[in-house]
């Protein structure tokens, strides 16, 4: 069950040639969806217009939850891309997997920690940069010291185990998911019939799951980059 990745290296740098491929086709999709939703659009919305346009206001209910509309809506991109980038990301691995001389080339992007800390960091960093932006260097500082002086220790430690929990949330939720995958198609392929019948049952029940794992994944990490993106820039925080 265990796959090698497509390591290469370049100039004299690592890449996962997997990695690669599978966040350029996750984005090329959104922004394919983005374009189909927005190219006609119409006072009364249909098809793809409605589609797009109730993720917006979703993402909304998210950021009013979260902040007051003045603060967060300048979020909302922010928000909308995410939710669709991750949601898509943690169903490409479902309906299958492509291995080529023993590498795994085609598998869920988000099943991948490598990916999945990435996002998290740059979403941390893009709190902090917000927090510093709109309330300037020396209130942000001291939101540190706030109630107590000696809590900035411990805030700088959530700091670290936010972006930690953040990355690992999503990347474990999804591995499991498709290495359990893995391994029901595994009764198929080396049980005979009885073994594929026996797996079939399961693992179109594990994916009906999966797929709800990876809308409430893609929910779960916009939700609290909101939270996250709040607790730097309220002035009430």
């Amino acid at each position: 069950m265990q796959h090698e990745a497509p390591i290469r290296e370049f100039l004299g740098l690592t890449f996962n040639l997997s990695n690669v491929l599978m966040i350029t086709i996750t984005s090329l999709i959104v922004l394919a969806i983005a374009i189909a939703a927005t190219r006609s659009l119409q006072l009364r919305p249909t098809g793809m217009q409605n589609f797009i346009e109730w993720v917006f206001d979703f993402v909304k209910g998210i950021i009013n939850s979260t902040m007051d509309w003045q603060t967060g809506g300048r979020f909302l991109t922010l928000g909308v891309t995410l939710i669709m980038y991750i949601f898509v990301a943690n169903m490409l691995g479902l309906p299958f997997s492509v291995r080529v001389n023993d590498e795994l080339w085609w598998k869920s992007p988000t099943a991948d920690a490598t990916i999945t800390l990435t996002l998290a960091v740059m979403i941390v960093g893009l709190t902090h940069y917000y927090g510093v932006k709109m309330k300037g260097v020396s209130e942000y500082m001291r939101d540190y010291t706030r109630p107590m002086a000696f809590l900035f220790p411990l805030k700088i430690i959530e700091e670290f185990a936010n972006t930690l929990t953040l990355g690992l949330r999503l990347y474990g939720n999804i591995f499991a998911g498709e290495i359990l995958l893995k391994l029901l198609a595994g009764l198929g392929t080396q049980h005979g019939v009885l073994g594929a019948i026996g797996g079939a049952i399961p693992m179109m029940a594990w994916q009906a799951f999966s797929i709800f794992v990876g809308c409430i994944q893609a929910f779960i990490f916009t939700m609290l980059t909101m939270v996250y993106m709040a607790h730097k820039v309220s002035q009430d925080h």
